[in-house]
């Protein structure tokens, strides 16, 4: 059995810290999150019984640890990328390192569709966090209603309710913010940074590139949604090649939603 729980979380490990990640917003974070959810597998193995996959107990596990990890904290308000935007305007030493990185690195390139699923990771992380859970297991990690059920410890039906008031709360936000859904969208931060970033390149150019850009006026918001997620499904955090920037942008984000929410 020790044998098996190695190879498979060997296996699934690249899903699982990009699956904290999006939870924690945090590469620190993540890195201690996953090393204790092999800790903990490994210590409990006598408690695996078999009624589900491997995958679906290791997910568990990590899943538990995260939100113990999130517990005590607060959500991130809708605007989080609002008001990380203007803390970034006024912070010269963010924007010399990241250009920096962007000039050094292998992984420093800006693609406006990786900045779509840095979006996600933000915005989702307004959802109460049992939402939030529920849409990334099943939105971006396949897993099916019932194994949700059983990594978050609850019913189906509960799992079921957690999946459609997160996804359509989601879509509702994505369609009021994203300038790439609705014109009117107040966020047009992927075309402003791709300005930044490849000054030369036309940003309306690279946004036909990506099959939601392109359908925004000819599909249904439930369809749009669902374009997103494939964009988020393709993308790893962590190996990308946009990861070390977007690495970079996430983490400011992080510390500005904490301080900002330690005042409010």
């Amino acid at each position: 059995m020790q044998e098996d729980i190695t190879t498979e979380f060997e296996r699934i490990r690249p899903q699982l810290r990009s699956y904290i990640l999006r939870m924690t917003a945090s590469s620190a974070d993540t890195d201690d999150i996953v090393q204790d959810t092999w800790i903990k597998a490994s210590q409990n193995i006598a408690s695996f019984q078999g009624n589900s996959s491997l995958k679906t107990w290791l997910f568990s596990i990590a899943s538990n640890l995260a939100k113990d990890n999130l517990r005590l904290k607060k959500r991130w308000t809708e605007d989080a990328n609002d008001i990380c935007k203007q803390e970034a305007l006024g912070n010269r030493a963010f924007f010399e390192e990241a250009m920096n990185i962007r000039k050094t690195s292998a992984q420093g390139n800006f693609e406006i569709k990786e900045h779509i699923t840095f979006c996600f990771t933000c915005i989702s992380k307004s959802l109460p966090l049992e939402q939030q859970v529920a849409l990334l297991l099943k939105e971006v990690y396949a897993f099916k209603i019932k194994e949700i059920a059983e990594i978050l410890s609850i019913s189906e039906a509960m799992s079921k309710y957690y999946l459609h008031v997160g996804r359509s709360k989601m879509i509702e936000l994505f369609d009021r913010r994203c300038a790439i859904i609705n014109k009117e969208g107040i966020c047009h931060q992927c075309t402003e940074l791709n300005g930044i970033f490849n000054p030369k390149q036309n940003a309306q150019e690279e946004l036909m590139k990506i099959e939601m850009a392109r359908d925004a006026e000819t599909k249904d918001k439930e369809a749009l949604f669902d374009l997103r997620m494939k964009i988020v499904q393709s993308i790893d955090p962590f190996e990308s090649g946009a990861s070390d920037l977007q690495l970079h942008h996430l983490e400011h984000n992080r510390q500005v939603m904490e301080a900002h929410l330690e005042r409010a």
